[in-house]
């Protein structure tokens, strides 16, 4: 044997010995400790990459998987999620990925979001979004989200393919019935004029004459944003805890300070969610996200040529973002080893087609031999129980309409239907808003109504009161007080 191999054999040996000495100690130790600090969080143990086949069996002999990943009787379809047609059951969890890339948006993907529906038993779960990117809302909408109902917006950065929707939705949201206060949770910044309660000031007052114009209709308080900003640099802190479900954060390393990851702990169903935002892999990540039902990470290919070609810029321009922005497919894949969740799931990714499935695939797998699914093309969809795990595509049209108006989306927790409801008065109607010159250049409508058409304009809110009864009876739905 020659000095270099007897050289490579005693660090072999040498480094076996350590690995084996730090299992027995201070590795499993830190482990069972860390497993403490976290609430719904386990110990993981700490496996070593094995050049084996990742799907579990020997090689061509199919896919192993764990007897909890199976279909169960409130999904209706196994393939496919079909909007409106199932009732997500208490004690169920629901992940729907609304957008799935950062940058370019296509048909197929749209900015980063996801929708975590806890279930009650009834067709409006508990509903918490992480991030709003770019086209997110139209998948939302198409889903048959009630727009009114779009609360509690968890943002991870402010970089703006996983904000952008924000803007748009939000007066949209009110004008369609939300006439709460919308809620939107986020970290600072370096300094107060790069957090969240800066960027959310700003974006209302850019929003401003959308905003005036708006309040001609009843709005109520759905124009206003409660904003919690947290400390981007704490962590694991509380940045939400309400009613069995508590949701923590902790710093990222994306480039500049002020990203934030999440945890979603649903302690009544004991399951949980974790999105680490965007940025590079972290220690932290893997402790808090330990034992987690779902996992989703930020995810890149790390194929800098190809995604150059693709992409129109050079290689080094995509190797050198990768190593300050992201995580590349080999470190998500060993993110989830770490953190040993029920699933690991990617998102925030370019798919990019059939051509590059396999190097995608194999990239987490060098690392992660448990279940795994992409969080794209948009829409994919995740159903949780305690006992089964599935996974579908949503089926919507591509023009789908929002559901109809139910006056129960109006009430408070609790509140039981009242006879009769009356719409918020308009705050700013049209006479405070428009000069009367503007008005007068208008066309006579006798001029392009047919005959025996003709309605007068309604030039003035004339106040709308529903009965909610009748509203709710014209769709064949009954309501018992009792």
């Amino acid at each position: 044997m020659d000095k270099d191999n007897k050289d490579k054999s005693k660090e072999t040996k040498s480094g076996a010995s350590r690995r084996d000495f730090l299992k027995t100690s201070t590795i499993a130790a830190g482990a069972v400790a860390a497993a403490m600090t976290v609430p719904g969080v386990s110990a993981a143990q700490e496996t070593e990459c094995q050049p084996t086949n990742p799907y579990g069996s020997r090689p061509g002999g199919g896919v192993s998987l764990p007897d909890y990943y199976k279909p169960w009787p409130a999904i209706k379809n196994n393939n496919f999620y079909i909007p409106g047609q199932e009732i997500l059951p208490k004690n169920e969890m629901r992940i729907f990925f609304l957008g799935s890339t950062p940058w370019p948006p296509t048909q197929l993907q749209s900015g980063t979001s996801m929708l975590v529906e806890l279930g009650n038993g009834t067709m409006q779960p508990r509903r918490f979004f992480f991030d709003m990117g770019n086209g997110s809302i139209r998948n939302a909408i198409a889903l048959q989200v009630p727009a009114p109902l779009i609360n509690d917006i968890f943002l991870s950065h402010l970089h703006s393919d996983h904000f952008a929707d924000l803007p748009y939705m939000y007066p949209f949201r009110a004008f369609s019935g939300g006439f709460e206060a919308l809620r939107v949770y986020g970290p600072s910044g370096r300094t107060p004029e790069l957090g969240t309660k800066h960027m959310i000031k700003h974006m209302r007052e850019m929003n401003r004459w959308h905003e005036e114009s708006f309040n001609v209709n009843p709005m109520g308080d759905g124009l206003e944003i409660e904003v919690t900003e947290f400390d981007w640099k704490e962590e694991n802190g509380i940045v939400y805890n309400k009613d069995g479900v508590v949701v923590r954060h902790w710093p990222r390393s994306h480039v500049k300070d002020g990203a934030s990851a999440y945890r979603l702990d649903w302690e009544d169903a004991g399951l949980s969610f974790v999105w680490t935002g965007d940025g590079r892999p972290d220690e932290l990540s893997a402790k808090y996200g330990k034992g987690a039902d779902v996992f989703v990470s930020e995810g890149t290919i790390d194929t800098p040529t190809l995604s150059s070609y693709k992409l129109g810029a050079p290689p080094e321009l995509w190797e050198y973002t990768i190593d300050i922005f992201h995580t590349m497919y080999y470190a998500a894949g060993y993110l989830f080893k770490q953190a040993q969740p029920r699933i690991g799931c990617i998102c925030h990714y370019e798919w990019s087609g059939s051509g590059l499935d396999a190097e995608s695939v194999a990239e987490v797998r060098s690392n992660w031999d448990g279940l795994f699914m992409f969080g794209g093309p948009d829409v994919q969809v995740l159903n949780v129980s305690k006992d089964a795990i599935w996974a579908r595509e949503a089926l919507m049209p591509e023009g789908a309409a929002p559901p109809s108006m139910d006056p129960r989306w109006l009430l408070k927790p609790g509140e039981k239907l009242p006879e009769t409801m009356t719409l918020p008065t308009p705050t700013m109607p049209r006479e405070m808003q428009q000069e009367q010159f503007v008005r007068d250049l208008e066309i006579d409508p006798h001029k392009y109504y047919p005959p025996g058409e003709y309605r007068k304009p309604v030039q003035k809110w004339p106040g709308i009161t529903l009965n909610p009864r009748e509203m709710l009876a014209a769709r064949g739905i009954k309501i018992d007080d009792d």
